[in-house]
């Protein structure tokens, strides 16, 4: 079916716009997959926070102009399936791997991140990045570690006398009974 110019210009929009605002974009071959697997990937997408969308690739080549997944223009051959995730950074890694796990149809030809690209091996490493709300709560335990420490070290000594005032106490309890 022939796309009319009006049609072609709204899809480089939404195309532009979205990857404006995302922070990662997998491309995938999807060749093979069923409806319902498509169907599948994209209720799983939807929960995930990310925006899956299949277009022509001269189409979303002229819509990642200027943007930092520009770079993933040389992958986009064959039929593709875009994936950006907006929130989280890892979000459409991981969204792939694990449908990739289940559905060998699915390819992953590349991943952009920050206007580098990664070859499709480069997905488990992405997938495996922490969440924003992992990260958060891994800095906040390093930096709560010292404070910590600190207080213990400060508290140590009081405690340590008064241990030994019941440790004498209960010496003297037992010599007079």
């Amino acid at each position: 079916m022939a796309l009319k110019l009006e049609q072609k210009k709204a899809i480089v929009a939404s195309v532009a716009e979205v990857a404006g605002r995302s922070l990662s974009l997998v491309a995938a071959d999807y060749k093979g997959l069923s409806v319902s697997e498509m169907t599948a990937l994209r209720a799983e997408a939807r929960k995930a926070g990310v925006y899956l969308r299949v277009a022509r690739n001269t189409l979303v080549r002229r819509a990642l102009k200027g943007t930092p997944f520009e770079c993933i223009n040389d992958s986009l051959k064959g039929p593709v399936l875009l994936a950006f995730a907006g929130e989280e950074l890892s979000a459409g890694a991981r969204l792939m791997r694990d449908f990739a796990k289940t559905n060998e149809k699915l390819v992953v030809k590349a991943l952009s991140l920050g206007g580098k690209l990664i070859d499709g091996k480069g997905l488990d490493a992405v997938a495996k990045l922490p969440t924003r709300d992992e990260a958060i709560s891994s800095l906040l335990a390093i930096v709560r570690a010292p404070v910590t420490k600190f207080v213990q070290t400060l508290a140590a000594p009081q405690s340590k006398w008064v241990r030994t005032l019941a440790a004498v106490r209960d010496q003297k309890q037992s010599q007079v009974s």
